[in-house]
């Protein structure tokens, strides 16, 4: 399918591997030009030098914390007249609810609601101007169904899904769509640090945290972080005009809902 986003430019945080690595992946491959972040510059460059071979599209780097006021200025900055703007940044730790106090969960919203806030308060207006634009929040299954150990998670990725659901409805009849994308579990790095912290409380090889975690999801696996880009290229797409204000899970069908 021609996704019709072609020389389209597009702003994709925290990139550098996983899950916004596979966002940018599938972007470029639909032929669009990338603004690729992500705070660690060797890993973000080798990403981006192996997407300019592959896809022959223009690839801008920037090595900055998106969390910081700095770090967005400096995305802000390289994204010019950004067509897609793809909202990602790493969760924070798991642990228990008398493990955290208020500077641990200032840290989350920085992370997780605020700075995303702040890249669609700068990027869609020009979108808006312009008649065409795409959002798209990489958030968590756990704003579905909220997962006990994961509670600044769940806390911050909450708060933007909200905010979300208002300014979709807002800015939808100028031609700019913003949805979220809900991840399950995927065979990135955060899977190994949450099977990491199942090995170390159960005393069990990180095989065995595996192979429990994927007995619980319906498909009997993790995810992939291709067929995850593919999900987000489709809602960056001219297909998905009409999708506005959604929370679509791709979890392999662990979340059990019927909405």
């Amino acid at each position: 399918m021609d996704l019709g986003i072609a020389g389209k430019r597009a702003v994709v945080c925290a990139s550098s591997k996983g899950l916004g690595l596979g966002c940018a992946e599938a972007l470029a491959a639909a032929g669009c030009n990338l603004v690729m972040n992500a705070r660690g510059s060797e890993a973000l460059e080798a990403s981006a030098a192996d997407i300019r071979a592959k896809h022959g599209v223009d690839v801008v780097t920037v090595a900055a914390d998106v969390s910081t006021a700095e770090g967005q200025a400096e995305v802000i900055a390289a994204a010019g007249n950004a067509d897609i703007l793809v909202n990602n940044a790493g969760g924070p730790p798991p642990g228990m609810w008398t493990d955290w106090d208020r500077d641990d969960f200032i840290k989350a919203l920085d992370a997780n609601m605020l700075a995303p806030i702040a890249l669609i308060k700068a990027l869609v207006p020009g979108m808006m101007e312009r008649g065409w634009g795409r959002v798209v929040n990489i958030t968590s299954q756990s704003v579905k169904a909220p997962i006990p150990v994961l509670g600044l998670s769940n806390a911050a990725r909450t708060g933007l899904t909200g905010y979300v659901a208002g300014t979709s409805r807002q800015v939808a009849g100028q031609g700019v769509t913003i949805n979220n994308l809900l991840p399950g579990i995927h065979a990135t790095d955060r899977a190994i640090a949450l099977d990491g912290g199942v090995v170390k409380a159960q005393g069990i090889t990180l095989e065995e945290a595996r192979a429990r975690r994927e007995a619980t999801i319906p498909v009997g696996r993790y995810g992939t972080r291709e067929e995850f880009g593919a999900t987000c290229a489709f809602l960056c797409s001219q297909h998905a005009g009409f999708i506005v204000g959604q929370n679509i899970l791709l979890d392999g069908g662990a979340t059990v809902a019927t909405i």
